[in-house]
C-alpha cells in the first residue's frame, strides 16, 4: 500500500528569494513569515491561555471571523480544554484590495443568543483595527458579557483601537497569505504564512 499522506517538508516550501511551490498555481512569494512548525506551536500555547482564562460559567462561544480566521479557529478550538460553542461572522473590509476600504460590511451574525456569555472573537489579522472597531460594540450590544478578541497577527499600527488580549504573532508590515489569508481568495491553503 502507497503512503499518501503528505511529508512533513510538505509544511515547509523551499526556502530562498521568490519561493516556488505548485501549491501556488504559478504565483510567487517573497518568503515565508511563519512556517507551519512555528504556528501551530503558537496555537498550542493561545489555547492553553485561554483555557486558564475562562470558566464553565462564562458559556464561552468562539467566534470566527470568516474566512481569513477559519483555519485558525479550527486549530484553536481543538485544543482549547473547556466547553465552548462555535459560531462564525462574515464581515469584509478588504474585498479584493490590499488595503482596507474604510468600510465594515456585515454579511452574518451569529443566530444564536449571546446574553450574559463570554465570547472570544477570532480574527486572521489587525492593522488599522476597522473590523473589530465596529464588531466588538455590536457583539456588547447583542447582550454578550465580555467580548475578548484572538488574533493570529498583529501589526502595531497605531490607529488600531481595538486591542487583542491574545496575539500569537506580531506580523511583518507587508501584504501576508497563507494559513487562511488570501488575496482576491488565492492562497488560503497554505499551511505557512508568506509575504507577497
Amino acid at each position: 500500500m502507497t503512503d499518501t499522506r503528505p511529508s512533513e517538508s510538505s509544511d515547509r516550501p523551499p526556502t530562498g528569494s521568490l519561493v516556488p511551490d505548485p501549491r501556488l498555481g504559478g504565483h510567487r512569494i517573497r518568503g515565508v513569515v511563519f512556517d507551519a512548525h512555528q504556528i501551530q506551536a503558537r496555537v498550542r500555547e493561545l489555547a492553553a491561555e485561554i483555557s486558564e482564562a475562562y470558566g464553565t460559567e462564562d458559556r464561552l462561544l468562539v467566534l470566527c471571523l470568516l474566512k481569513g480566521a477559519f483555519l485558525f479557529t479550527s486549530d484553536l478550538v481543538r485544543h482549547i480544554t473547556l466547553p465552548v460553542q462555535l459560531d462564525f461572522m462574515v464581515a469584509a473590509s478588504y474585498g479584493d484590495a490590499k488595503e482596507t476600504s474604510g468600510e465594515v460590511t456585515v454579511r452574518y451574525d451569529p443566530p444564536m443568543d449571546l446574553t450574559g456569555r463570554a465570547v472570544l472573537l477570532v480574527e486572521d489579522i489587525i492593522d488599522t483595527g476597522t473590523t473589530l472597531a465596529a464588531l466588538v460594540p455590536r457583539l456588547v450590544e447583542q447582550g454578550a458579557a465580555r467580548v475578548d478578541v484572538c488574533a493570529l497577527l498583529h501589526k502595531r499600527e497605531p490607529t488600531a483601537v481595538v486591542e487583542a488580549r491574545w496575539v500569537g504573532f506580531d506580523a511583518p508590515n507587508s501584504f501576508l497569505v497563507g494559513y487562511g489569508l488570501d488575496h482576491a481568495e488565492d492562497f488560503r491553503q497554505l499551511p505557512y504564512i508568506a509575504s507577497l
